[in-house]
C-alpha cells in the first residue's frame, strides 16, 4: 500500500510539474511584436531530401512573434515530419489586452479563434496578424526547443517555407501569404533555428 502511495505521489508530482512548466506567460498590455514576418520568395525554388520526403524551398522566412497556442501531434504522415504546430501572433495580435478577449485553440492541424461581437479588433486584422504554422524541425535540437515553448513566449524562428512530397504521391503545400483562410492557409516551415526572446 505504501509503495502504491509513493508511486501515485510521484505521478502526481510529474503531472503538476508539467502543468506548471506549460502554464501560459502573461505580459503587460501593449503590442509586444511590432514587426511582421519577413519573407523572401525564392525565384528558383530548390529541393532537397529530408528523411523519406522531398522538400522544396519556396521562400526564406524570419518570424518574430508571440506564441498564441501550441499543439503537439502524434498520428498521420504530417506528424512524422511536423510534430508540432504553433499559432503565432504579431502586431495587435501580440497585445495581452486584445488576446484576453479572444479564445484561441488548435486541433486537427487547424487554428480557431472565438470572441464576443463586435470583435476586439477588426476580423481581417485577426486573420492577417496571426497564423497557424506547421513546424518541421531540421534536427533534434530544434525539435526540443520547439517542444519547450509555452503560450505567451516571444520567439524568433528562421527557416524556409516548404512544399513536401513523398514517393507514394502524398503531398503537403505551404501558404505563401498571411491573409488567406481555410484549407491550405497554413504555413509549413522547415525550422533551422528557434530562439526565445526577452523582448522585441
Amino acid at each position: 500500500m505504501r509503495k502504491l502511495l509513493v508511486f501515485l505521489l510521484i505521478v502526481a508530482s510529474v503531472v503538476a510539474y508539467n502543468d506548471w512548466r506549460q502554464r501560459p506567460i502573461v505580459h503587460p498590455p501593449g503590442v509586444l511584436v511590432p514587426v511582421a514576418p519577413v519573407q523572401q520568395n525564392l525565384r528558383k525554388p530548390d529541393s532537397f531530401t529530408f528523411d523519406e520526403f522531398t522538400m522544396t524551398r519556396r521562400a526564406a522566412i524570419d518570424i518574430q512573434a508571440r506564441v498564441l497556442s501550441r499543439e503537439t501531434y502524434f498520428l498521420g504522415t504530417e506528424s512524422d515530419l511536423s510534430p508540432i504546430d504553433l499559432a503565432l501572433g504579431w502586431g495587435r495580435m501580440s497585445d495581452q489586452a486584445i488576446l484576453e478577449q479572444i479564445n484561441i485553440r488548435q486541433g486537427g492541424r487547424w487554428y480557431y479563434t472565438r470572441y464576443a461581437l463586435p470583435p476586439p479588433i477588426p476580423e481581417h486584422e485577426i486573420i492577417r496578424f496571426s497564423a497557424n504554422m506547421h513546424m518541421i524541425p531540421a534536427d533534434a535540437t530544434v525539435e526540443r526547443a520547439l517542444k519547450q515553448l509555452r503560450r505567451g513566449d516571444l520567439i524568433r524562428i528562421q527557416g524556409y517555407l516548404v512544399d513536401v512530397d513523398h514517393d507514394s504521391g502524398w503531398m503537403w503545400r505551404t501558404s505563401l501569404t498571411r491573409d488567406d483562410t481555410g484549407q491550405g492557409a497554413c504555413e509549413i516551415i522547415f525550422v533551422e533555428d528557434v530562439q526565445r526572446l526577452t523582448e522585441i
